[in-house]
């Protein structure tokens, strides 16, 4: 057989090699097409286009390498040319051959390609997003499935539009497959992304900070520990604010976010939980520079450490992915009365059995029922007979808060996420609002609870509800003195573990 090519090139070894290269060639171009006319992007597609197949690509030109280099150590030796099959298609059998390789060649081609579109669509999945690793991803995955993000797609936050996070999250998807296949991923994940590409250009293109305003009501129900729960509810006004002057007040929680102010700061650990320092710029450039009465950072210091422009994230720090506190899990099941609240130690119990440590899911799920069945047999034995069907869906569902916010497999709960809306589980609006944040002209970033809501409403079971529109006095549940004002709310409702309250001990001691 004639070719134009070295005698050392044609033969078996080389031909299956440039086969499997060639064939792998023509996927990446597919995979390439359906990348390009895809606008959000998928990383786990561009591994596969940009690395599991060029791998294949590349093992196959090895191949064909291997096979030059033998036919050259064969001529050395002295052994004799290597003959090809002579093709005759005058002759029916090698017509017939020449038809079936052909079409099979063609059916190969179209699988594949199918194949691949197929492998395209599951990759692009969020399922696939947050089940192909499954035990890194279980935790997230979860908390993003009971999320109100549930239908908003992972790469929409993650990635979003444009070449240039399109190929940093190539890299950074190249590196996730490295850390699952050789377990090098941490437990729990890291948080917050460092990497994660600004809220202006992923959160913004749905949210619009001009379109901002108003109020919002809201309302919460609260029960207390002890053997007998008392209801209590208050009726927030929350004072969003928004950045459209012509809508309403430009004032408010999202006065951070207006358009027309800049606010920056620094942050002394991983978390961002401890900021020592803040600035803000107003629309008309006055610039205000707080520094933090607890914190050692001085002038000098925090030019040297790097600065953060404040954005939805630096708040909304967890929406899409959100770890519920026992507490607020079990007054909200309380609320609905798929917890019975005139079961005794209902709360004290359910918050127990949930944070006690497990070895997995199956242990905790089998832990908890045990548990709560031991405590209403040894305490209130008639219970069983009169609220048998109440305590059997009491278990049911704090199993359930379990599963979506305990994940010992990769050591994650809900303390290892703080959230930063709010302030009554971890420091939240605190850390910068704490009373403590001075600026050189005397200014202090205010504690005031008025300053982002207004208790339009209070009420304790069996008693009268206290409301006015102007707002009404906060009135602690447990009578605490003015600890409540002077205190965090996190240092007793998630304290350190060192200083765990009753909460974390069985009800009854």
């Amino acid at each position: 057989m004639r070719t134009r090519l070295p005698p050392s090139f044609v033969n078996p070894i080389t031909i299956v090699g440039a086969s499997i290269a060639a064939v792998s060639f023509i996927v990446i171009i597919f995979l390439a097409v359906l990348e390009y006319f895809d606008p959000a992007g998928s990383p786990y597609m561009g591994i596969l286009a940009f690395v599991i197949v060029p791998s294949i690509m590349l093992s196959g030109l090895a191949i064909a390498v291997v096979g030059i280099w033998r036919e050259h150590r064969r001529n050395r030796i002295g052994k004799p040319d290597r003959h090809m099959p002579i093709l005759d298609l005058n002759n029916p059998r090698h017509r017939t051959a020449v038809s079936l390789v052909s079409f099979g060649s063609l059916a190969l081609i179209l699988f594949s390609s199918f194949g691949s579109f197929k492998a395209y669509e599951a990759m692009e999945s969020d399922k696939f997003c947050g089940t192909s690793c499954h035990t890194p991803m279980e935790p997230e995955y979860t908390a993003y499935s009971n999320s109100p993000h549930a239908r908003v797609g992972c790469v929409k936050c993650h990635i979003g539009s444009g070449a240039d996070w399109f190929v940093k999250s190539k890299l950074s998807g190249s590196y996730q497959l490295y850390a699952v296949l050789f377990n090098k991923f941490p437990r729990p994940i890291h948080t917050p992304i460092k990497n994660l590409r600004p809220a202006q250009q992923t959160c913004e293109q749905c949210h619009w900070p001009k379109q901002f305003y108003s109020e919002k009501l809201v309302s919460k129900t609260y029960y207390t520990s002890g053997d007998k729960t008392v209801k209590w509810k208050l009726d927030l006004l929350m004072k969003v604010g928004g950045g459209n002057v012509e809508a309403g007040p430009a004032s408010g929680i999202h006065w951070h976010m207006n358009i027309g102010n800049k606010v920056t700061y620094i942050a002394t650990d991983e978390g961002r939980q401890v900021i020592p320092w803040v600035r803000s710029e107003g629309p008309d450039g006055t610039v205000h520079t707080y520094r933090s009465t607890d914190s050692a950072l001085t002038a000098a210091d925090s030019a040297k450490n790097p600065t953060r422009r404040m954005d939805c994230i630096d708040c909304h720090n967890r929406p899409a992915h959100i770890y519920r506190p026992p507490t607020r899990s079990v007054n909200h099941l309380m609320a609905l009365g798929s917890i019975d609240p005139t079961l005794p130690s209902a709360k004290d119990l359910s918050v127990f059995v949930l944070e006690t440590p497990y070895s997995d899911s199956t242990a905790a799920a089998d832990s908890i029922k045990l548990a709560i069945n031991e405590y209403y047999a040894s305490n209130f034995p008639a219970l069983r007979q009169t609220k048998g069907k109440e305590i059997d869906r009491m278990i049911t569902e704090v199993q359930a808060v379990y599963r979506k916010n305990y994940f010992p497999a990769m050591n994650t709960n809900w303390k290892r996420f703080p959230d930063n809306i709010g302030h009554m589980y971890f420091l939240g609006c605190f850390r910068c609002h704490d009373g403590k944040h001075v600026a050189e002209d005397g200014k202090v970033l205010s504690k005031d609870c008025n300053a982002c809501h207004a208790i339009l409403a209070q009420q304790f079971e069996h008693d009268s509800v206290r409301i006015a529109l102007k707002g009404v006095k906060y009135q602690h549940p447990v009578d605490v003195g003015d600890a409540w004002q002077t205190s965090n709310c996190s240092e007793c409702h998630n304290p350190p573990a060192s200083k765990e309250r009753a909460l974390g001990t069985p009800p009854g001691h």
